[in-house]
């Protein structure tokens, strides 16, 4: 026992060695006067909450919103992805608090504070899940790079080498920027959705007529876990706590943190509606539209915005796929690392951190040549794994909170009576439209 607490000490004192550049350089920031450098700081602690929500617009996620649109058109979606933000920030405001406070990452807390067992279970159940997000950023990566002419052989290869590149090549402080200029790519959607000239009035409407086209059933509760499985994801809540650490953010920055969140849950939410709204306009309606085939849907955005537009499309999804495995790749390697005590930091150089880099590049290689295999059913495909991320969630957000509102981690950074209200409501409502999907499937003339 002794043995392991000084093996976990060395540890501590090693990653504290790795973080203190940039550390020191936020402490000089801080001890700064002046608005300029309350500006340079805010920018300096900014990154994670952006990250992690812009990745949360993953492939997966692109896909999921733009089949959505295309089926169901501007309706009961539109509001849904409003709440879906505000669900979003509610869950990952938490994860800077615990990171700040204890220093942690996620799986370390699991671990340390409840056992083998339960970080065990957290761990595979986070892995599994990364893996399978992972396969729906390779399908968003491939089929893009398939408007280009680029075999999907290519284009996977091509989106690993990326991947492992940036993260053994980069310091954390130059990861994340690199990281942050390429999740920029994701808001070319925004520009896309004005190129269709939708009927705002119609979008508005949507917020005062909240209508399901089609009615309820199950492949409408099929299509709202897809949604909530690409709003909150198990890898957001170790991604973003585990950044934090790495950025070394304390508790006076957790106002910053929370800053950062918003603004990030504001990008997301600005994409997303985005999404349903072009393919709500362009092909709501249109026959095939309802096949959830993500090339069906490209080629009428080429058909309707001509060459440019269709370009621009693939190269979100790119985008969208390369920032999301960035994303996912690194919160495997940090779980993974938290759970086993080996280094656990970007910091680290690849040839003394290559045990904590190799798991999350393995898991990366496993989902591209899943999405390899000839035939895939793509689109169903990537639905799927967005329905399995929700049925996660709930056991991800219990422990969240468990910890959340240990008073001796937390000490006055405990959650307030409202957040666990907000939490627990998730949870609930996580849980019935798990039930309810699970009725429909078993017993389907009962809805």
């Amino acid at each position: 026992m002794l043995k392991r607490n000084l093996a976990a000490t060395a540890q501590i004192l090693d990653d504290a060695e790795l973080r203190a550049e940039d550390q020191a350089r936020i402490t000089r920031l801080r001890e700064s006067s002046g608005w300029a450098k309350k500006i340079l700081l805010l920018f300096a602690l900014v990154g994670p909450g952006i990250l992690v929500m812009i990745a949360d617009n993953d492939a997966g996620g692109v896909i999921t919103y733009a089949q959505t649109g295309a089926a169901y058109g501007i309706g009961f979606f539109i509001p849904a992805i409003v709440i879906g933000g505000f669900i979003a920030y509610a869950v990952q405001e938490m994860t800077v608090r615990l990171g700040a406070v204890t220093h942690r990452g996620h799986a370390e807390m699991i671990w340390g504070r409840y056992g083998a067992f339960w970080g065990w279970f957290s761990l595979i159940d986070l892995v599994v899940a990364n893996v399978l997000t992972l396969i729906t950023e390779f399908i968003g990566i491939t089929v893009g790079m398939s408007v280009f002419g680029v075999p999907p052989l290519f284009s996977a290869l091509g989106g690993i080498l990326v991947d492992t590149l940036i993260l053994l090549v980069l310091r954390y402080r130059a990861w994340e920027r690199v990281s942050l200029w390429i999740a920029l790519g994701n808001l070319v959607f925004i520009p896309l959705v004005l190129m269709v000239h939708p009927h705002w009035g119609e979008v508005v409407s949507a917020f005062s007529h909240w209508t399901i086209p089609g009615g309820f059933g199950p492949v409408f509760l099929f299509v709202v876990l897809a949604n909530f499985g690409t709003t909150i994801a198990p890898w957001m809540l170790f991604f973003q706590q585990s950044s934090v650490v790495d950025k070394g953010l304390t508790v006076s920055d957790v106002r910053h943190g929370q800053i950062d969140t918003a603004i990030g849950s504001f990008a997301m939410v600005a994409v997303a509606l985005a999404l349903v709204v072009l393919t709500g306009t362009l092909a709501f309606g249109h026959s095939g539209s309802s096949s959830y085939n993500i090339q069906h849907i490209i080629a009428l955005v080429g058909q309707r915005l001509g060459a440019t537009g269709q370009d621009l499309f693939a190269l979100g999804l790119v985008e969208a796929g390369t920032i999301a495995a960035i994303a996912l790749t690194a919160s495997t390697s940090w779980a993974m690392g938290e759970a086993f005590g080996w280094p656990k930091s970007i910091n680290l150089p690849w040839y003394r951190g290559w045990k904590f880099y190799l798991p999350g590049l393995l898991s990366a290689v496993v989902a591209a040549i899943v999405v390899l295999i000839p035939n895939a059913p793509l689109g169903f495909l990537n639905l799927t794994v967005q329905v399995i991320a929700s049925i996660f969630m709930p056991a991800a957000l219990m422990f969240l909170l468990l910890l959340l509102n240990d008073r001796t981690i937390m000490g006055i950074h405990v959650n307030r009576p409202w957040q666990n209200l907000t939490a627990y409501s998730i949870v609930g409502l996580l849980v019935i439209l798990n039930g309810l999907y699970g009725l429909s499937v078993m017993l389907p003339k009962l809805l």
